[in-house]
């Protein structure tokens, strides 16, 4: 079974708050610098399609569109055992939205061969975004599961582990299949070992630009966004503290009762 994960990489959500910059004009986050990891559920999906692999042989490849540093993310998939890696990277494409970037998704999907199964993280590590997993099957004209914390293979089906509100439910679906991770105790990422991460340093990732995938190009850049963002900010914190006095520890603590209460706090 060939299965193909697309992953993303973002900045490390565990750098400080302060680190974190936005260019006032393209109202993107400003890499420079900065601890680049791959999104968490992308993380989850590698493991959910690696476990696949173990229990029934087969392929996995990652897949993601990027800037050219972005190669460090497949390599990072690399180290976890993923077979092969592709990086889309053509600075025009970097502008799309979530509509664009599924469509150039696709398009390197249909050049490497529908696989199988394709899996991306069931929320992006950086926008929040919840979109990619429909889209991408929208795009590639299969049927979709979301919200995935498990895949089992039976009687050459998917049987997969939906999470819903109350709990989950079982879903059976027929090959090939898109399917959104999002994160379980069956699917936290493994460690890499060391020689795995020396191996993959030194494996060549094949690069593709837009010219290369045959896109249509109403479709994809800043021209072709169906979605605007109007503002993007980092939310300012601001601290004050107040000492209260008080002679004993009780007559401490029913100052500050009564300044909560002042507060509206209790």
């Amino acid at each position: 079974m060939h299965t193909i994960v697309c992953i993303k990489q973002i900045i490390d959500p565990e750098i400080p708050a302060d680190q974190f910059k936005l260019d006032p004009n393209s109202m993107r986050q400003l890499r420079g610098g900065l601890s680049l990891v791959i999104s968490a559920y992308d993380q989850n999906a590698l493991e959910v399609a690696l476990q696949l692999r173990e229990k029934g042989g087969g392929k996995v490849t990652a897949l993601c569109l990027g800037e050219s540093g972005a190669v460090g993310a497949i390599k990072s998939a690399l180290g976890m055992g993923v077979d092969e890696g592709f990086l889309v990277s053509d600075q025009p494409l970097l502008e799309s939205d979530p509509c664009g970037v599924a469509h150039v998704l696709a398009k390197a999907i249909q050049k490497i061969g529908v696989p199988d199964l394709v899996l991306t993280g069931g929320v992006s590590g950086d926008t929040g975004d919840k979109v990619m997993g429909p889209l991408l099957a929208e795009a590639l004209g299969l049927p979709c599961v979301t919200f995935v914390s498990k895949v089992e293979v039976k009687d050459g089906k998917a049987l997969v582990r939906r999470i819903v509100e109350d709990g989950y439910e079982l879903v059976e679906a027929a090959f090939p299949l898109v399917a959104s991770i999002i994160s379980d105790d069956s699917n936290v990422p493994r460690y890499s070992k060391l020689k795995d991460i020396m191996a993959a340093a030194k494996k060549q990732v094949p690069t593709w630009k837009a010219a290369d995938l045959g896109l249509e190009e109403a479709r994809v850049g800043a021209g072709a966004a169906r979605l605007q963002v109007r503002d993007v900010s980092v939310p300012q914190r601001e601290s004050k503290c107040e000492i209260l006095d008080g002679e004993t520890p009780e007559e401490r603590a029913e100052r500050l009762a009564l300044r909560l209460r002042e507060l509206k706090v209790i």
